[in-house]
């Protein structure tokens, strides 16, 4: 047979986590079709590889860039993800997608839409349901391969509104039609966001409903956890876990993470000796037992998995989380749509009340009364934890990087009103970074060490696509400073079993077939890298530069990256559907 491309002689990382080995490949009408010696073999494309590697291309479980598919520049947003090696990402996370757009209310999801993309969206997004949206989003072409989660968060919504009480049989009746809709148009499952609202109003009977509408398709049930604070990060994963055994689905768990959250005084002392710790630890790193506060929830994934129980995590190699700043206020501040919200931080008794609830509020299980909620993290990690992310006027540019103690100094307000009146001006587009120290702290990012190198969890980016402010260094450099940093002669663990943690691990997680190993009848999503340069540099500070060391991205076995640059014209990519190979 005649090939498209032959890669000569790369070192073959498969994805399957065995020893690498030196071989041709060849690859015809996008799939790997033959490994081995190709040397005879006729191609109309020879690709020299000896002094460079290849695996398959990454796969993203767990990421926000679908929310840029349906703008124009889309393939320009996502470029930075296509240059680091994600030839496959799955969208719809912590409950949120692009459809379907209720027709009871859709008010709320476009308001949510505005506050991450800096507009108003209702131009690009001019469909309903979800088999019609992922039609819409597949018509002028994708870069890279996405499959979707039914998003809870918007069927509760389209269900319930911003209502904050729990669900009656009525509602759930109207959910788990949505659900079954959006499953037979092709969701690869339920994503769940259980720590944001309005999914945080949710309870496990109302979970373990919709869970069983996911059974009868085969699909997954993925969960952003109520809570990742230390006092009850196990009742989260118990929660979501109790689902998966009880409807007998597959359960991802969206991160897993460690926040300290410890009763006063301690807390406020806890937080000091993280910083001082912090301070320390980067004028000279140190042994510290953080890396290992994750152990426990991670032994019970393995008991799990090694049960035959479908249950798996992801996780970023960053020491900063991101959102938007509402998340961090009380559920009952959010209902009424935006201009509700605005009116309410514009009311000085009505503020004052909002900072009564973070400051005298406790994030107790289940974390659904009144002033209970878990994304409190201005009460438990302080004040400077929050980064102002993105803004979208260019009169604020000036203040992405800097924490709300920072801007409150500047302009002689306190720490909340700062962020009130900058919400107030922003008409509440503003994203954030949350982190116990700063966007880029070593420290911090040394406690998620061991979940990193973990064998049941894959890696991911969480990205938020950026249109203005700083993004993460994440939607640059996620997988090769992963693989740079943690695997490898100076790493934790062999690079093989990094790339596996990249590749197959997800592909087998989210249900994707013939995708994340190098074999023959596989699709020919393929990095081509070579492992002495690959690496990155971006920081936190300054996120936005390619990865070097990545020679070729090949989506579907048509080049999309090569040492010429990007090529977004190219659009190979595939709108994927649960089961579909």
């Amino acid at each position: 047979m005649e090939f498209d491309f032959i890669l000569e002689s790369p070192l073959v990382y498969d994805g399957t986590g065995q020893k690498p080995f030196r071989k041709d490949v060849g690859v015809a009408n996008g799939k790997v079709a033959d490994i081995g010696d190709l040397s005879q073999a006729q191609a109309k494309t020879r690709i020299p590889a000896r002094d460079l590697a290849v695996c398959p291309g990454f796969i993203d479980v767990h990421t926000h860039a679908d929310l840029a598919l349906h703008r124009p520049e889309a393939a320009s947003i996502l470029e930075p993800l296509v240059r680091q090696g994600i030839t496959t990402f799955i969208g719809g996370n912590c409950g949120v997608a692009l459809g379907p757009i209720s027709d009871r209310h859709p008010d709320m999801q476009f308001e949510f839409f505005d506050i991450f993309m800096g507009g108003d969206q209702r131009k690009y997004v001019t469909w309903q349901g979800f088999g019609e949206m992922l039609e819409a989003l597949q018509a002028p072409g994708l870069v890279q391969n996405v499959g979707i989660l039914a998003p809870h968060g918007m069927i509760r919504s389209h269900a319930m509104g911003d209502d904050t009480r729990l669900a009656e049989p009525r509602d759930i009746a109207i959910m788990k039609k949505a659900l079954a809709g959006c499953m037979e148009a092709g969701a690869f499952g339920l994503s769940t966001g259980l720590m944001y609202f309005p999914g945080l109003c949710s309870d496990e009977r109302e979970l373990l409903e919709l869970g069983r509408v996911v059974h009868d398709y085969n699909g997954v049930f993925t969960s952003h956890l109520r809570s990742y604070n230390s006092d009850t990060l196990a009742n989260a994963m118990d929660e979501v876990l109790t689902v998966g055994r009880k409807a007998e689905i597959p359960v991802q768990i969206s991160h897993l993470f460690w926040v300290p959250n410890f009763p006063q005084p301690w807390g406020y002392l806890a937080k000091k000796a993280v910083k001082a710790l912090s301070a320390a630890y980067n004028l000279r790193p140190f042994p510290f037992p953080i890396a290992g506060a994750t152990r426990p929830y991670l032994e019970k994934v393995a008991d799990l998995v090694d049960q035959g129980f479908p249950v798996g995590v992801d996780a970023m190699p960053t020491s900063a989380g991101f959102t938007h700043l509402f998340a961090f206020f009380p559920p009952w501040s959010l209902q009424g749509g935006m201009k509700s919200i605005l009116a309410r931080i514009a009311d000085p008794a009505t503020r004052k009340e909002i900072k009564r609830s973070i400051e005298k509020g406790k994030p107790v299980w289940p974390h659904r009364d009144r002033d209970a909620w878990s994304m409190n993290l201005f009460k438990v990690m302080g004040w400077d934890c929050a980064y102002v992310m993105s803004v979208a006027s260019d009169e604020n540019q000036h203040l992405v990087g800097k924490n709300f103690v920072e801007i409150g100094r500047e302009t002689g307000k306190h720490p909340f009103d700062a962020a009130c009146d900058l919400a107030l001006e922003e008409s509440g587009r503003v994203l954030i970074f949350e982190t116990a120290t700063y966007p880029g702290d070593p420290f911090v990012e040394l406690s998620l060490k061991e979940t990193l190198v973990d064998k049941n969890v894959s890696i991911a980016t969480d990205t938020i696509p950026m249109v203005h402010g700083r993004p993460s260094h994440l939607t640059y450099d996620c997988y090769p400073k992963f693989l740079s940093r943690y695997t490898g002669d100076k790493g934790f663990i062999p690079l093989q079993e990094g790339i596996r943690k990249c590749t197959s691990l997800p592909a087998s997680q989210l249900g994707v077939p013939l995708r994340g190993t190098v074999a023959p009848g596989y699709w020919a999503d393929l990095v081509v890298f070579s492992p002495a340069r690959l690496g990155t540099n971006s920081t936190a500070l300054d996120p936005e530069h390619f990865p070097p060391g990545i020679e070729y991205v090949l989506v579907n076995g048509e080049i999309v990256v090569d040492p010429q640059g990007y090529h977004p014209e190219r659009r190979p990519g595939r709108m994927m559907r649960r089961g579909e190979g």
